[in-house]
């Protein structure tokens, strides 16, 4: 249930973190918008379980996901715009 749980909050995140950071290197669409969100919670759950902020099983509430999906972002918005300067 606990990863049901995260993966149900980081969609949420990902829709608040797009509309905190919206951009031209951001990804746009459902499904992007669902993975980045769903990749910033893990990332919040790992570092907050790594940094004794959560018990190990815990997950991450709303806002340390929205958090780790905006740190995912940024640097999704990195990546991508190095790559199509090279290009």
């Amino acid at each position: 249930m606990s990863l049901l749980w995260t993966i149900i909050i980081g969609f949420l995140a990902g829709v608040i973190a797009k509309f905190i950071m919206p951009g031209d290197n951001e990804p746009s669409g459902f499904i992007l918008t669902t993975i980045l969100g769903i990749v910033g919670a893990f990332v919040a759950s790992y570092l907050g379980q790594a940094l004794g902020w959560y018990r190990p099983g815990e997950g991450a509430g709303l806002i340390g996901a929205v958090v780790g999906a905006i740190v995912v972002l940024f640097v999704y918005g990195l990546v991508a715009g190095r790559q199509r300067r090279a290009i």
